[in-house]
């Protein structure tokens, strides 16, 4: 058995109804990192034993960020894309299933909810999958760890705001080239004109 796990009877016959999931911490705050959760699943009958664990955690858990720490001996753990499956050989008939994880980082939130299945080799399945409520506990309740506040100075900073956009980038319009000017149709080319200057007077030879 865990260390981590509370005291609990090895072999323990539980009646169909007063039987449940149950999880608890040894670090329940928000945002805790590496925290141990330890998962109880109890007995829920007295023909058959235990074979298989589905876990499906809360939003802010990734499957791919929990570890098994301990677990039944030869279960083993599986990851899926919404949670994770602990199966092995059959406990003895009226064993509580018991097993522990460690998760990266815990979601900064006040309860947390892990909604669970387990399988019998009798094919027996029990779901405690119902979420809570104000008024009362369901019948079949899910496991729920309530969390304290966050440590101070392990609070997430609030998103950071995007970058003004850039105000749009206009090519620059392309000037056209320069044209030599046009001479004026009654205007005589230079290289036609005339050499001005006073007249030649001088006599001829």
């Amino acid at each position: 058995m865990s260390p981590h796990l509370p005291a609990r009877t090895a072999l323990r016959c539980a009646l169909t109804g007063t039987a449940h999931a149950e999880v608890e911490s040894d670090a329940a705050r928000a945002l805790a990192v590496n925290a141990t959760l330890s998962f109880v699943s109890e007995a829920e009958s007295d023909t058959a034993g235990l074979t298989q664990v589905r876990v499906v955690p809360p939003k802010g858990i990734a499957p791919g960020d929990v570890t098994l720490t301990d677990a039944p001996e030869g279960w083993e753990l599986k990851s899926a894309d919404d949670g994770y499956t602990l199966s092995g050989p059959a406990l003895a008939t009226g064993a509580d299933g018991e097993h522990s994880i460690r998760g990266r980082r815990l979601p900064d939130a006040e309860q947390l909810v892990f909604r669970t299945v387990e399988t019998y080799d009798d094919g027996e399945v029990a779901r405690w999958i119902e979420l809570p409520t104000d008024d009362k506990e369901g019948e079949q309740p899910a496991p729920v760890l309530r969390l304290e506040p966050a440590a101070s100075g392990n609070v997430l900073p609030p998103p950071a705001r995007p970058p003004p956009p850039r105000p749009a980038a206009y090519p620059r319009r392309a000037h056209p080239p320069r044209r030599s000017p046009t001479p004026h149709p009654l205007q005589e080319p230079p290289s036609h004109r005339t050499a001005t200057g006073p007249p030649d007077c001088s006599p001829d030879p």
